[in-house]
């Protein structure tokens, strides 16, 4: 059998894609977060971002390999190790639209 990663997986199609993989006998991961690691000193931060590069990533780690409740949740946004609410544009589906058109028009590059 194989391992699959089902994103959005705490309710709708994405759940029951993971039930039935699961019934089947794959080894499904269903542990999906976003995470803000912060604006650290890496390529796309550059040399001067204000954020700690060794603290940017812990909540990666801890959301991969932790057994603590808290940690074994999904559907979460989390910045060091909180977890916190995104900005209300990520469910404000005519505002992502306009950003898409927006992006789209400056880059020529249709998304």
């Amino acid at each position: 059998m194989s391992r699959i990663l089902v994103t959005g997986s705490a309710d709708g199609l994405g759940r029951a894609a993971a039930d039935s993989l699961l019934s089947a006998g794959h080894d499904v991961v269903v542990l999906s977060n976003a995470v803000d690691p912060g604006w650290v000193p890496t390529k796309m931060g550059g040399p001067n971002a204000p954020d700690d590069l060794e603290v940017g990533h812990r909540t990666q780690e801890w959301l991969a390999s932790s057994d603590e409740p808290q940690a074994l949740t999904t559907d979460g946004y989390w910045y060091h190790r909180q977890r916190l609410q995104p900005h209300r544009a990520v469910h404000d589906e005519a505002f992502q639209n306009r950003l898409l058109r927006t992006l789209a028009e400056q880059t020529g590059t249709a998304l």
